[in-house]
């Protein structure tokens, strides 16, 4: 923004701390919003990139400011995202100098701002995004990878409901012609041509078209298996085998790999037969919703698909051959993913895993004996997958196999096999093939570096650090830290570099790489030129992939969440490709380099389409993110967002309070309290806190350690009582009054940091409302359903909605009785309408008596959710340099 139009808004924002009394403050913000979005439409030329899904306090935490004119920055300030409270001020402000078309590119290091909840950066006149930091930034996120996969499943599709391809399909290359041949003399036809078929119904389909490849399914199964492996807590239980959101006591991850697996059994049927694609690119001519595919590959609109059976030879029935030389990088993939989910899959499918474990050992030996490569086919087209390294496929395989048996000599094989291939060639590459060295990550390396013999151990450690020893060099190339070749599919390259990055971190113990680890990651979420997450739907209030090459997408609007789209590519192979016409004007065009061009747009297949595979590769790495500072697994359950009960394993109950318009049991209430030893938390509104009558109240309360924090200004109704997902006020009300909350609190000194968690009014809220509340910092928690504690308020008016006293108490014995109040939130009123003559604060102390007995301890919500204050950076210290 240029600086004689923040001048207009910093005027504003004095004028508005200096004088303005409450009543016209809402019309203010408005009118600087107003000005702000005027003058960012004209004049803006500088912008700020951060990882949109958040920073966790610890981290590194950096930010990229691009501007298209000549800047000399010195230091930034951080402030509060709601209250606009400057809190820190830093100096640690890198130039990188020019580069592309952006004059001036800085790096924002506020790695030592450690405080939880929202903010936003400010230096000259820009403003950054806002930016979260939360120990629990990475919470879900790898669960929310899975929702693309249960997209694309084949056979029993659960977004649609519906199933597809129900006829796969028929074998090739015995199938060589697809009608009766002719006697030539007798102009008669001769026998009938037996069409061989073949069960491989089942499995995903690979991106946007409904091809399923063996390659790039087996390994998403290995690395959901893998990712589950190495952090079992990142993943919890939400959907069932078919993917319907039903609980059945498996982890999802496993439930997704293991359909896979069933499909992947059926590509292997015998010890000495493999199949490895299912369909070829006769199904690119359009896009289609997989139920309605009625592709015609010559005996039929949408009848079987070809299935090809791996030979070791070159294969295409058509114009294009690929260049197979042999099974081994096929057979050493199935293998991986059969060894593995032979494991993982024991405890829930016994009989299930042995299948798997033979079938590990088979098509392991199966590959010895055709050592090569399989390619996938081509058809009309000379585009497949050009695969030209097999070894880290049998590498890999050997490894699971030792795991498995403890037999040395896998161990042995799995090390000969690594030294053909020590590095991954591609960190070399400025030019790479369609996945001519896939996978893009070497797994295989991991496991021996972890090995117990420290022969291999070193080396294979040498190999990997040399390897990122090279990416380290590239990644000064720009100033986003990206140290991988921007070609197709550059975000599978993203995620394989970031990934060996903190696997080289988890094995070595060695933090060498981690910058250039967050680096990656935090260019999947938005630091980046365009300013956008390249993970559809993630986060939920950031810039996201919206039109996705997808005919989901385009037939019926479902957006692709969890996909992880192909990414970026230089703009010479944008330029050179053949049939992408972007449908709409490219918002981003001034964000368009040379070294990179990405278009959220339907039509761009090449930058902007997800992938099967890329977004499996990324499941790994943000399950691991997610317990980086936070070793525990967050056991609130969550309901939209907010957080309605801690954690069932501990005996505990949290007591909270809101008050709105009565106070008359503040007496009673901090008595029960006092006399029990007991901190509750109370929540107030901007109104209550505004009579002179309750001020004692709330000071008292203070004084005595009670969390006191924001239940919104006036206590509006946020949505509709019977139908919660209906909306009565937007996101700028919703803000505007709840700060107006916050400035009440602070005239107790009650600072933001100081009250992080929020109930909404009436106790209603949404999906929407919750976000809001991240976007502002804060933590939405409502009361746990089921002991009618939150009636106490009711009265006898109300009729069928009123409950007495008695009633309430009995009712949260019966709970107790029936399943236990472990992480009850129990919310009560401070008072309520002189109505209600039958007051339940009266029966607090003998209540908790009661529950005391019983052994459950009454702890804050702090302790309860682990969600605590921050105790680092603190406001006070906000005129510190950096």
């Amino acid at each position: 923004m240029k600086k004689k139009n923040c001048l207009f808004v910093l005027i504003l924002l004095h004028l508005q701390k200096n004088g303005l009394k409450r009543m016209f403050r809402k019309q203010l913000i408005l009118v600087s919003i107003l000005f702000i979005l005027i003058f960012q439409v004209f004049s803006l030329d500088t912008y700020i990139r951060i990882n949109q899904l958040g920073y966790t306090p610890g981290s590194i935490k950096r930010a990229i400011l691009l501007s298209e004119s000549k800047l000399n920055i010195k230091s930034f300030s951080i402030y509060d995202a709601l209250t606009d409270e400057k809190l820190a001020d830093f100096t640690s402000v890198k130039l990188f100098g020019s580069f592309e078309q952006f004059a001036s590119v800085y790096t924002l290091d506020f790695s030592n701002f450690r405080n939880e909840g929202a903010f936003f950066i400010k230096t000259d006149n820009c403003y950054s995004p806002t930016i979260l930091i939360d120990k629990n930034a990475y919470r879900g996120s790898a669960d929310f990878l899975l929702q693309y996969l249960r997209q694309q499943r084949c056979g029993y599709n659960p977004s649609l409901n519906a199933y597809c391809h129900q006829e796969d399909g028929m074998e090739v290359p015995e199938l060589k012609v697809i009608s009766p041949p002719i006697n030539k003399k007798t102009k008669t036809t001769l026998q009938p041509l037996v069409l061989r078929t073949i069960d491989v119904t089942g499995g995903w389909h690979d991106a946007s078209d409904n091809l399923k490849y063996g390659s790039t399914s087996a390994t998403a199964v290995f690395q959901l298996l893998y990712a589950y492996r190495m952090n079992p807590a990142a993943f919890s239980d939400n959907f069932d085998a078919n993917g319907l959101a039903f609980p059945n006591k498996i982890p999802d991850v496993l439930d997704e790999a293991k359909w896979g697996l069933d499909w992947l059994l059926k590509m292997n049927p015998k010890d000495d037969v493999v199949y490895y694609q299912v369909g070829d690119d006769r199904d690119l001519t359009e896009l289609r919703l997989p139920t309605a595919d009625k592709v015609d590959y010559g005996w039929g609109e949408g009848a079987e698909r070809p299935v090809y059976k791996a030979t070791g030879k070159p294969e295409g029935l058509k114009n294009f051959k690929n260049r197979t030389t042999g099974i081994a990088s096929i057979a050493g993939k199935y293998s991986a993913a059969f060894a593995l989910g032979s494991e993982m899959l024991r405890k829930f499918y016994p009989n299930f895993a042995d299948t798997l474990q033979r079938k590990a050992f088979t098509v392991y030996e199966y590959g010895k004996n055709y050592l090569g490569v399989c390619q996938s086919a081509p058809y009309n087209a000379p585009n497949f997958h050009e695969e030209d390294n097999w070894a880290d496929d049998m590498q890999l395989a050997a490894t699971q196999l030792y795991q498995l048996s403890f037999d040395s000599k896998y161990q042995s094989e799995a090390a000969a096999y690594g030294r053909k291939e020590p590095i991954i060639p591609w960190l070399f590459a400025d030019t790479v093939n369609h996945y001519q060295w896939y996978p893009f990550t070497n797994y295989g390396h991991y496991v021996l570096a972890n090995s117990e013999k420290p022969e291999f151990k070193n080396e294979f450690l040498q190999n990997i650090r040399f390897g990122l020893q090279r990416a380290q060099l590239r990644k000064n190339d720009n100033p986003f830290g990206i140290g991988v070749p921007m070609v197709l599919y550059s975000n599978n390259y993203v995620t394989a570099l970031a990934t060996q990055c903190n696997l080289y971190r988890r094995y070595a113990g060695d933090s060498t790489y981690i910058e250039m680890e967050t680096a990656l990651t935090d260019w999947l979420f938005g630091c980046n030129p365009w300013g956008t997450s390249m993970i559809v739907g993630l986060p939920a209030m950031g810039r996201t992939p919206k039109y996705t090459h997808s005919a989901l997408w385009a037939e019926k609007g479902i957006a692709q969440k969890g996909g992880l789209v192909v990414g970026p590519v230089r703009r010479s192979i944008s330029e050179s490709v053949n049939g992408v016409k972007l449908s709409k004007k490219d918002r981003d065009s001034r964000f368009q380099t040379k070294w990179a061009v990405y278009h959220d747009d339907f039509s761009d297949y090449h930058t902007n389409k997800p992938t099967l595979d890329g977004t499996a590769s990324l499941v790994y790495l943000l399950g691991a993110k997610q317990f980086e500072e936070n070793k525990q697994a967050d056991k609130n359950l969550i309901r939209d967002g907010g957080i309605i009960r801690s954690n069932t394993d501990k005996k505990q109950i949290s007591l909270v309070f809101t008050g709105h318009e009565f106070a008359d049991g503040a007496k009673k209430i901090r008595k029960a309290l006092s006399k029990n030893n007991i901190k509750a938390s109370f929540f107030f509104t901007g109104d209550f806190l505004r009579k002179s009558k309750f001020k004692s109240i709330v000071k008292n309360l203070k004084k005595e350690g009670h969390y006191i924090g924001a239940h919104s200004d006036q206590h509006l109704q946020y949505c509709q009582q019977d139908n919660p997902k209906s909306l009565l006020i937007d996101k700028f009300l919703f803000l505007s009054d709840l700060k107006e909350n916050y400035n009440e609190l602070a005239e107790f000194d009650i600072k933001k940091s100081d009250a992080r968690f929020f109930i909404p009014p009436y106790e209603l809220y949404n999906d929407s409302i919750s976000l809001w509340c991240k976007e502002a910092g804060i933590t939405l928690v409502n009361f746990t359903p089921g002991t009618r504690s939150n009636a106490d308020y009711s009265i006898p008016e109300m009729r069928e909605q009123y409950y007495s006293s008695d009633e309430i108490y009995k009712q949260i014995l019966k709970v107790e009785a029936s399943e236990g109040l472990n992480g009850h939130i129990m919310l009560f009123h401070i008072g309520t309408d002189p109505r209600r003559t039958d007051k339940f604060y009266n029966k607090l102390n003998t209540l908790i008596v009661e529950l005391k007995n019983k052994g459950y301890k009454f702890v804050d919500l702090s302790e309860a959710t682990g969600i605590n204050k921050p105790n680092t950076l603190s406001v006070e210290n906000k005129k510190r340099k950096h």
